[in-house]
């Protein structure tokens, strides 16, 4: 299975990577997909900050739990990529939670530097817009 080197660029087929792993399904059948088959799953710390939004599928998603490895799937790159492999920014999920309809993964992770591609601490360090800027 392809997974995307986050320093690089560059895939690999590291056999450990995302291996098979099935989503139970007791989950899979609370799981409300849209049509490309992706939840989206909201990232945030142990303080309750918001880190990241990314897209899981159900291989995604069990991986995620049965690893304890936030892993997820790229919709403009067609693969999975697990936080951290490359760029060693890891996150270590230590909940997971589905929203009341079943739409959004809620994972909450213990972060091991930046959360965010560009190295930022959250994707989400940008001006306000509002016009203000951001105090977090």
């Amino acid at each position: 299975m392809k997974v995307h080197n986050e320093s690089s660029g560059h895939r690999s087929t590291d056999s450990e990577a995302v291996g098979d792993y099935e989503l139970s399904e007791e989950i899979a059948q609370q799981l409300k997909r849209n049509e490309a088959g992706l939840v989206p799953a909201i990232v945030q710390s142990e303080r309750g900050e918001v880190l990241m939004l990314a897209w899981m599928d159900d291989h995604a998603l069990a991986y995620t739990l049965a690893t304890r490895r936030g892993t997820y799937y790229s919709r403009s790159r067609r693969e999975y990529w697990i936080k951290g492999l490359t760029s060693g920014n890891t996150q270590e999920v230590v909940g997971a939670r589905l929203d009341c309809d079943g739409d959004t993964v809620l994972l909450t992770v213990r972060q091991h530097g930046g959360a965010c591609h560009t190295g930022d601490r959250t994707c989400f360090d940008a001006r306000d817009l509002f016009g203000e800027e951001n105090n977090g």
